[in-house]
C-alpha cells in the first residue's frame, strides 16, 4: 500500500481512500497517510466521519465498531523534524455524536504506528529489530516504538500477551519523552498534588493523558465492580461526567462538554496481584480496560506524596518503578522512573510493552 497523492473529499467517495485497519493495544482503528486526507480539517473530519459511520450509535453504514475503543483513527506523515522518523496526530470520533477530538493522544493506537510506518514505505527497516521514533502531533512529546520484522516486513505474531486482547503477538516496547503536561500547563496542572471538588478529593494529573484520579470509595463504590455494572449506573456516570467538567476548569482545559478529555480514573487497593485496581472513564462510560496514557498518569499520581491513591503504595518495595495496574479486563505493566523528591516531581521516563497486528489493508469508502 502506497499514498495516491492528495483526495478531495468527492473523489474518496467514489474511488475510496487508502487505509489500513489496524489493532494497536485493546483499541483498534483506521490508520491513513496523511498525503491521503483532504488538508482542510474541516474536509477532512467530514470525511472521516462518513468512513466511520457517525453518527450512528451502531456505525453501520461505516467502518466504526459502535464503541469509542474501535472508532478511532491514527494520520501518520513523514517528519521534517530532526532523528524524526514519522508524525502521527490521533483522533478520537464519536459514535452516536459527529465530533472529532484532536485534544489527547492514544498510547494503543500508538503501538502501531510504526508498523504502519514501515508497512507504507515511510520507514525502511534494514534489521530484525525496528526502532520508529515517533513525534505525537496531540502533544508534541516524542515516543519510540520498538517491534520485530522480517524481510523488511513487520512480524506481528509472537508470545506476549495483554490482557484484554485474545492470543498472543509480537512485543511492542514503546518508551515516552515529555509527557508531562500533554494537553495542560505541567504534570501536576492545579500546581497542587490534591484539590477538592464539591467536597470529593481529587488529583489532576496530565502525563500523556489529563486525567482525574479519585478514590473509588468517595462515589461509595469498592472499586472492583464489573463493567456492565458501571455502565448501566446513570447516577455515577453523570456524577462523574460533572466532576470531570469542573476539575477541566481547574486543569486550564476550560468547557470540556465536547471533548474525551480529561478521563476519570478511580483507584483502590490491588487484589489481583497488580499494586492498585483501577476503574476508568472514556470520559463518561466505563473503559473494559484501560487506556496506556491514562494508566501512566495514575501511576505516576499514585506515586506521588500527598496525591490520591498514594496511601495504596505503602507496601510497594522502595524504589518500585514497574507499576502493575489492575483493570477489568486484567493487568496492564507501565514503567515510571518518577523523581518525587523535586518540587513539582519529574518524570524521566515513561514506557509499556503492547502488541498490534494489522487486520486488513484497503481502500475505505464513505457514505454519501
Amino acid at each position: 500500500m502506497s499514498a495516491d497523492g492528495p483526495e478531495s473529499a468527492n473523489s474518496a467517495d467514489s474511488r475510496g481512500v487508502p487505509c489500513i485497519w489496524m489493532r494497536g493495544g485493546t483499541s483498534k482503528g483506521a490508520f491513513f497517510l496523511a498525503a491521503d486526507l483532504p488538508t482542510d480539517v474541516a474536509a477532512r473530519d467530514d470525511l472521516l466521519l462518513r468512513i466511520m459511520g457517525t453518527p450512528d450509535p451502531s456505525q453501520i453504514d461505516g467502518l466504526g465498531g459502535a464503541t469509542s475503543l474501535t472508532s478511532k483513527v491514527a494520520v501518520v506523515s513523514p517528519s521534517s523534524r530532526p532523528q524524526i522518523d514519522v508524525d502521527y496526530l490521533f483522533l478520537q470520533l464519536g459514535v452516536a455524536d459527529p465530533t472529532v477530538s484532536d485534544k489527547q493522544n492514544c498510547g494503543n493506537i500508538l503501538a502501531a504506528v510504526g508498523q504502519f510506518a514501515v508497512e507504507t514505505g515511510l520507514v525502511i527497516a534494514e534489521s530484525d529489530r525496528c526502532r520508529v521514533r515517533i513525534h505525537l502531533a496531540n502533544s508534541g512529546s516524542i515516543a519510540t516504538a520498538t517491534f520485530p520484522v522480517r524481510d523488511g516486513r513487520p512480524v506481528y505474531d509472537g508470545e506476549v500477551r495483554i490482557d484484554g486482547v485474545p492470543g498472543t503477538a509480537a512485543a511492542v516496547l514503546l518508551s515516552f519523552e515529555d509527557t508531562a503536561g500533554s494537553a495542560t500547563a505541567g504534570l501536576f496542572p492545579t500546581g497542587r498534588v490534591r484539590d477538592s471538588i464539591d467536597g470529593v478529593d481529587v488529583t489532576c494529573v496530565d502525563n500523556g493523558m489529563p486525567v482525574l484520579v479519585v478514590d473509588a470509595r468517595a462515589f461509595g463504590l469498592t472499586g472492583y465492580e464489573p463493567h456492565g455494572d458501571l455502565a448501566a449506573d446513570s447516577a455515577l456516570l453523570k456524577r462523574i461526567d460533572d466532576l470531570r467538567r469542573k476539575g477541566a476548569q481547574s486543569m486550564g482545559l476550560g468547557d470540556v462538554s465536547g471533548s474525551s478529555v480529561p478521563k476519570t480514573v478511580l483507584v483502590a487497593p490491588a487484589r489481583d496481584g497488580g499494586h492498585v485496581c483501577t476503574r476508568a472513564f472514556i470520559p463518561v462510560h466505563p473503559h473494559t480496560s484501560v487506556g496506556v496514557f491514562a494508566a501512566i498518569s495514575t501511576a505516576t499520581a499514585v506515586m506521588t506524596p500527598g496525591a490520591v491513591g498514594h496511601d495504596l503504595t505503602a507496601d510497594w518495595p522502595d524504589g518500585l518503578s514497574r507499576v502493575d495496574v489492575e483493570h477489568p479486563s486484567g493487568h496492564l505493566l507501565v514503567d515510571i522512573d518518577l523523581d518525587a523528591a523535586v518540587t513539582p516531581p519529574r518524570v524521566r521516563t515513561a514506557g509499556v510493552v503492547r502488541t498490534a497486528r494489522k487486520l486488513f489493508a484497503g481502500r475505505a469508502f464513505p457514505r454519501n
